[in-house]
């Protein structure tokens, strides 16, 4: 079996994503504050985060950046970026409307990538400072994907990742705008020996498609095209690295909604649930 390798970063046919103000770029750092790692993640309520389980193991705190740009000015010479702060740091006056730290993180007891298809890759931030917005992310009703299985001729089959991280990717080099990007991807497989009820396979080879690469892991697969908000899955591997063919953790499943609202509480009640699909 191939290797399962964390998601980093939209590719391909990518284009700024403006249409989710609620896709962040978190930064995880260690029990000394120092950097660790980024990942993407979408806002469910104004406190709660929802990120890949794999991004959460091991962490000690967080900071979420929900500008579209959020670290595309970072230089290698102050290691910030001058506008936002990123990754050490809120810019001055955006704590509690563009920026946000957590010491607040769960997972749903992940497995690693090893252990596909059940790897548990789901994970939660509780935000300190709440970040009000418009709209936020809507997790798809339990069994959305499998309704979609059943009748899949007669159905959207279109899906759209977002998230932050490396957009070009070559044999000696990598190209990383640490912007929100999205990208449109298909539907390829459901119940495969990989997928088998935990994880969806996408495609986004071709014209006005993408995928996603090293930084995306975490960010939300929407069901839809680029105006969805409709979460159905969380970005979490690929066994083609940054070549199109994507999988994510499905949150359509009753068991990780009931661990969302364990982890949550009286909150949960303000996150939305779209009907499935008909």
């Amino acid at each position: 079996m191939t290797t399962a390798i964390p998601a980093n970063a939209i590719t391909g046919d990518y284009v700024k994503d403006n249409e989710h103000p609620f896709v962040g770029l978190i930064v995880f750092y260690s029990p000394d504050g120092a950097f660790h790692h980024r990942c993407s993640g979408s806002l469910l309520t104004p406190t709660v985060f929802l990120t890949a389980g794999h991004c959460t193991a091991g962490a000690s705190s967080a900071r979420v950046y929900f500008q579209q740009d959020a670290g595309v000015d970072w230089s290698a010479e102050t290691g910030s970026d001058p506008d936002t702060g990123y990754p050490n740091a809120c810019a001055e006056g955006t704590a509690g409307t563009l920026c946000a730290v957590s010491h607040e993180m769960y997972n749903y007891g992940f497995t690693g990538l090893d252990t596909v298809p059940e790897t548990k890759d789901a994970g939660l931030v509780i935000l300190e400072q709440p970040i009000m917005l418009d709209e936020y992310a809507r997790l798809a009703a339990p069994g959305t994907l499998d309704a979609l299985a059943a009748k899949r001729g007669q159905q959207e089959t279109t899906f759209t990742a977002s998230g932050y991280g490396f957009s070009e990717v070559n044999p000696v080099s990598v190209t990383s705008f640490r912007e929100r990007l999205m990208a449109e991807s298909r539907l390829t497989n459901l119940a495969s020996a990989t997928n088998d009820g935990y994880n969806i396979q996408t495609n986004g080879n071709g014209n006005s498609h993408g995928g996603t690469c090293t930084g995306d892991s975490g960010g939300p697969l929407f069901y839809g095209t680029f105006d969805s908000n409709t979460v159905t899955a969380i970005t979490s591997f690929g066994h083609r690295y940054c070549k199109g063919t994507n999988f994510s953790y499905r949150t359509d499943r009753q068991d990780v909604i009931d661990e969302i609202a364990s982890k949550t509480g009286s909150e949960f009640t303000k996150i939305g649930i779209e009907a499935p699909a008909s």
